[in-house]
């Protein structure tokens, strides 16, 4: 018998079936973000990510890099934000992980806060000072001791996350912390600004915050990789091509603030208090100064008692090519 030809209709169910297959299966992506107030969480509100790579993204915030790095070891989390310093001591101890994207170059937006009476460095001496271990915050607080001439063990370090340093405040249970939006803000309120990672940063201790992806899954969805960093990169676009002008959009603004929980009138001081490098740079960067970056960072740490070892070349970490992708697109 003859077969019969396929209807119109029948391959019309056959699409709409497919489709719905394809649908269900699709990938499913979990990002780790934290609370920074920057340009690229308009893409992350707007949900670009998911729309440009056809996964089925879950965005899960966290409340410092220690337990974004914790999540990508145990596989619960493929993409992640975190700051150089965890960066450092991740990598150090062999992580399957690598940057594959700057999110910005910390500036104002981290700082040490501390009470009014405390006026100089050298008042720090005996006080409770509050920070989350191996952040980028732990970093730049031991940088910035360094560069004073004080000892870590002439004061109290205490390791708390953001929300608990905001407590802690609140009850008189710290003298100060260094630390990051929101948390910052609150504490600055009643306390002053004693230093922050811009001006640390030229003292030779500069901190980064990074995008980083686990190496299984770069391998295995690099496109879903470039277009995380695609969207990203245009968000970013969008604000340094107008930095006052973005900041003067509501809508932009009001996206911020829902997603680092600070006041709508704080957002534009904490976007300006960051550096964030359009695509031409982030190729350069990531390349050998951020291989260098890790490497300072990790013998800090290590000088500190903070890792057990440093890793004589940190290239394996550090990817470029998904930035390169998009550069080499059509831009719009």
């Amino acid at each position: 018998m003859a077969n019969k030809p396929f209807s119109l209709r029948s391959v019309a169910a056959f699409l709409t079936l497919s489709l719905a297959a394809t649908s269900a299966y699709a990938l499913d992506v979990t990002v780790a973000y934290q609370t920074s107030a920057e340009p690229a969480k308009v893409a992350q509100a707007d949900n670009a990510f998911a729309k440009a790579s056809g996964a089925k993204v879950d965005w899960r915030k966290f409340d410092s890099g220690s337990s974004v790095v914790k999540a990508l070891a145990s596989g619960d989390v493929q993409i992640g934000n975190i700051g150089s310093s965890p960066l450092a001591a991740a990598v150090s101890q062999g992580l399957p992980i690598e940057v594959f994207l700057l999110a910005s170059q910390l500036g104002n937006s981290e700082a040490l806060v501390v009470k009014k009476e405390i006026k100089s460095p050298q008042d720090l001496i005996g006080k409770r000072i509050a920070v989350p271990f191996v952040s980028t915050t732990h970093y730049s607080l031991l940088a910035a001791l360094k560069h004073w001439g004080i000892k870590p063990d002439q004061l109290t370090i205490l390791n708390l996350q953001p929300p608990a340093i905001a407590a802690a405040w609140q009850r008189g249970d710290i003298d100060g912390a260094y630390v990051w939006a929101p948390a910052v803000n609150e504490l600055a309120k009643t306390g002053s600004v004693l230093t922050d990672s811009e001006q640390v940063g030229k003292w030779g201790a500069p901190t980064l915050d990074v995008w980083v992806v686990r190496k299984d899954f770069a391998q295995q969805h690099p496109d879903v990789v470039t277009a995380f960093a695609r969207t990203t990169l245009a968000a970013q676009k969008a604000y340094l091509a107008a930095p006052e002008q973005w900041l003067q959009d509501g809508q932009n603004v009001d996206k911020l603030s829902k997603l680092s929980g600070v006041p709508q009138d704080q957002v534009p001081g904490l976007v300006k208090g960051n550096r964030y490098l359009p695509v031409a740079e982030q190729v350069n960067e990531l390349g050998q100064p951020v291989d260098k970056a890790i490497h300072d960072t990790a013998v800090f740490l290590q000088q500190q008692g903070k890792i057990p070892q440093v890793a004589a070349d940190y290239r394996s970490f550090v990817n470029n090519q998904f930035v390169k992708q998009v550069q080499a697109e059509p831009q719009s």
